[in-house]
């Protein structure tokens, strides 16, 4: 059976998350102020890290090849960021 999992998300250049293997992302968006990721997971599943990467609107992207665009979120008026996953990081 699948469920849908929220994930909390730092406004920072990097980080881990541990989700269910198999995790299937399926949006980012703001809620209450932070910046979250949604995502259909099997609860019973073994667990795995997983690296997303959280960049500003005008940034410079390190090694832009080896990311995978998940979405963007807005927070007020003034910040969009937009988040990707970093592809074979572990």
């Amino acid at each position: 059976m699948s469920v849908i999992y929220k994930y909390p998300l730092a406004a920072m250049d990097e980080q881990k998350v541990a989700m269910p293997r198999g995790a299937h992302i399926l949006c980012i968006d703001v809620q209450r102020g932070v910046y979250c990721l949604w995502a259909l997971v099997d609860p019973e599943a073994e667990k795995e890290q997983r690296t997303f990467s959280i960049v500003g609107t005008g940034h410079q992207i390190a090694d832009a090849a080896r990311l995978d665009y998940i979405g963007s979120a807005q927070l007020g008026d003034a910040l969009i960021f937009h988040v990707f996953e970093k592809l074979g990081a572990t």
